[in-house]
């Protein structure tokens, strides 16, 4: 007979589903994989052997085929080897083809038959349930991952032989000498640290002086606007990009599970929930353009800024990054996703992040009273981030080292900054009248809005509103682009103040953020 079980091969974060059909035949006893398997899933015939053989259930001495339909599909990873398993015990008659019907299975096999996590059981679970299906087996260990999916059952089992003895497996079918049950499986211990780590965090009123770019950080928070910061070092750049993620609201469950889902597939499980806080990821400047994008040479992973999806990248030292990597991330700021091509496939990522860019105004990174760079030298340095990527950021400024008079001011404190619990009210109150504004749109932050419908609906304002654009433009001093982020900007400030049009006051705020000589 030819026995069938589902599974599912990601690609990106799309699933297909992939139907494991084993036949078993009168022949000398061998044991093939079929339908295009990488080489961890080639591997697959031993440890499923093992495995059967450590249940206690019989493998039987045949021919026994095993095809992953479609065969054109590149399936890759050891997440197959239970769906392989539950079809041969299904072929060999040891539980009712029907058992496996509409259940999703997911887990790579150890060779004493217990089964193992694997990266991406979330999407997975996500797939499965828009493909219809309505179970799903994942390991124990990821029971919690595959539960933040509703409309589907997750079965967690520890080992092969729980598993067939809960599709009804016969006892007589089984051998004597098996164990009743394998030892739980132990939560990997990168999974435990990530749970613990729940360290609070960094708080806005950490920051002395700097109002300016306290400023800047909440326009940036109130509408998902990019940011570029430059200064000296110990001016308090990397400081004010910390306490970005805590003046953020809280992600919506679709968002939260979305952010996982992509955690999960880089194997960090959402051991015990999903969390809604915005991530925030700050990879080194020695980063390559595959650790920032994503890629791979077989199975294809997301890279930081997906990671930093509806959170934040921040690039600290941005001009000591490789300019051609930098210059790779123009794209997705623009599209919000990451889109990777290889000769087997394509797989696509969300990166819908806000970009935070951090650089000395020279090279030795001394004030400009101590500095001692030639001047060509420190517009080389700052030109490392080009042109056409500073026109995407929307908020640019200078920061500048906290005075002695600030420092003191604030060991008393005095002229504090507030609490990120404050800003984070304030820019809440902000999104709502922004969501509000922009109900019937696809959008629901000003720096998602599209340009034509912003210029649209500039032309209905007064003359003065839109004169400084139109002036700006006329000199050269801003692109088509350019226009659109200042109107973007110029909104956040709107909203913001609680105002209800953009004025003129906002524009110019807007354009003096794109104008900073750096």
């Amino acid at each position: 007979m030819i026995a069938r079980c589902p599974a599912m091969s990601l690609e990106g974060l799309r699933g297909a589903v992939v139907e494991v059909e084993t036949h078993v035949a009168s022949g000398l006893p061998a044991f093939v994989l079929i339908g295009l398997p990488d080489t961890a899933l080639d591997e697959a015939k031993d440890r499923v052997r093992a495995a059967l053989q450590s249940s206690g259930c019989r493998v039987p001495a045949k021919r026994v085929t095993t095809n992953m339909s479609p065969a054109s599909l590149r399936k890759h990873g050891s997440g197959f080897d239970v769906a392989i398993a539950v079809s041969i015990l299904v072929a060999a008659g040891t539980i009712h083809h029907a058992a496996p019907a509409r259940t999703m299975h997911v887990g790579e096999l150890g060779l004493d038959g217990s089964i193992r996590a694997v990266p991406g059981v979330l999407p997975i679970a996500l797939a499965a349930t828009r493909a219809g299906f309505e179970r799903i087996v994942v390991p124990a260990a990821s029971a919690a991952e595959a539960e933040a999916v509703e409309g589907i059952e997750v079965i967690a089992v520890r080992n092969l032989r729980e598993l067939a003895l809960r599709y009804g497996a016969n006892v007589e079918d089984l051998a004597e000498e098996a164990v009743e049950a394998a030892p739980p499986l132990r939560v990997p211990e990168q999974v435990r640290v990530q749970a613990a780590e729940s360290r609070p965090e960094p708080d806005l009123s950490d920051v002395i002086g700097n109002e300016d770019a306290v400023q800047a950080l909440q326009i940036a928070a109130v509408g998902g606007h990019h940011l570029l910061m430059v200064g000296p070092p110990g001016a308090g750049k990397t400081m004010l990009a910390e306490r970005l993620p805590g003046i953020l609201p809280d992600l919506d469950l679709d968002a939260a599970i979305e952010t996982a889902a992509i955690r999960s597939l880089r194997g960090v499980s959402a051991c015990r929930a999903v969390s809604t806080r915005p991530p925030f990821e700050a990879p080194h400047h020695s980063s390559s353009a595959v650790a920032l994008l994503g890629g791979g040479s077989g199975n294809i992973r997301p890279g930081a800024i997906s990671l930093a999806h509806r959170g934040v990248l921040f690039l600290d030292e941005a001009p000591e990054f490789p300019r051609a990597v930098l210059d790779a991330l123009r794209q997705p700021l623009e599209s919000g996703s990451v889109t990777i091509h290889r000769a087997y496939g394509v797989a696509e990522f969300p990166a819908r992040c806000q970009l935070v860019l951090a650089a000395n105004p020279c090279p030795c990174g001394a004030d400009e009273q101590q500095c001692s760079c030639p001047p060509n030298a420190r517009r080389r340095y700052v030109s490392r981030i080009s042109g056409p990527l500073r026109d995407r950021i929307d908020l640019q400024l200078r920061v500048a080292p906290p005075s002695a008079a600030q420092r003191a001011l604030q060991a008393k404190g005095v002229g504090r900054a507030p609490t990120s619990a404050e800003v984070r009210a304030r820019v809440q109150d902000a999104r709502a009248r922004s969501a509000a504004r922009l109900a019937g749109t696809p959008w629901r932050l000003n720096a998602e809005v599209d340009g034509t419908w912003l210029r649209r609906d500039l032309a209905s304002r007064p003359l003065e509103v839109r004169r400084d654009l139109d002036r700006a433009f006329e000199r050269g001093l801003l692109t088509m682009r350019g226009i659109t982020r200042a109107l973007r900007v110029a909104w956040s400030l709107a909203d913001l103040e609680g105002a209800d049009a953009i004025t003129a006051n906002h524009i110019r705020q807007a354009l003096a953020y794109r104008q900073v000589n750096l």
